[in-house]
């Protein structure tokens, strides 16, 4: 008993230490790093995964899969620097989402709008697709129940910003997957 007694103090400074850490490890306070932290990941996304850039009213999500990062840099930095790591990853390539809700903001409600627009255009020319912001939000949450999704909050107050990364494979594609799919069955029946 003398034994626990002492130990006591030492454990339970370990357990709240170990807490803690859980608490935190899916949201990280932006530090200089989270270009390498992003690097870093690259390398274990895969098709299925997602990397998000946010405004900063965008939610806290609750599923584990997703590892929030806040960024205090220049959302458009943000996006350009994503956009370039997974241009040159030579085993991912991205659909972008942008949200439906953004075509539709005019300067007189949300100043600035027009030049953010075209600064995100400029990034990402026709190659991104408009979603509602709901809907991407709870193709997320779902797959976030089974893959990972880095998800890098700017400090940019102006809604329905967000631009959606989904991760695919640079180096197989639709095509060539119906057709293993097709020669799979096509064993399967015995042809």
């Amino acid at each position: 008993m003398k034994l626990f007694k002492s130990f006591a103090p030492v454990f339970l400074a370990a357990l709240c230490l170990s807490f803690a850490a859980c608490s935190t490890s899916e949201t990280a306070k932006n530090t200089s790093s989270w270009k390498d932290e992003l690097k870093a990941s690259l390398p274990l996304l895969g098709h299925r995964n997602w990397i998000v850039v946010a405004d900063m009213a965008y939610p806290l999500q609750a599923q584990p899969g997703i590892k929030t990062i806040f960024v205090d840099d220049s959302y458009v930095d943000i996006l350009k620097y994503v956009h370039a790591e997974i241009e040159k990853a030579p085993h991912i390539k991205a659909a972008v989402y942008l949200d439906k809700e953004l075509d539709y903001l005019d300067e007189k409600s949300v100043p600035g709008i027009g030049a953010l627009r075209g600064q995100m255009k400029a990034v990402f020319g026709p190659n991104a697709q408009s979603v509602l912001h709901d809907e991407m939000i709870a193709r997320l949450d779902k797959a976030s129940r089974v893959f990972n999704v880095v998800l890098l909050k700017s400090n940019l107050t102006i809604p329905y910003t967000t631009a959606f990364f989904e991760l695919d494979c640079a180096y197989w594609d639709a095509p060539r997957e119906a057709a293993l799919r097709k020669n799979l069955a096509d064993a399967a029946a015995g042809k």
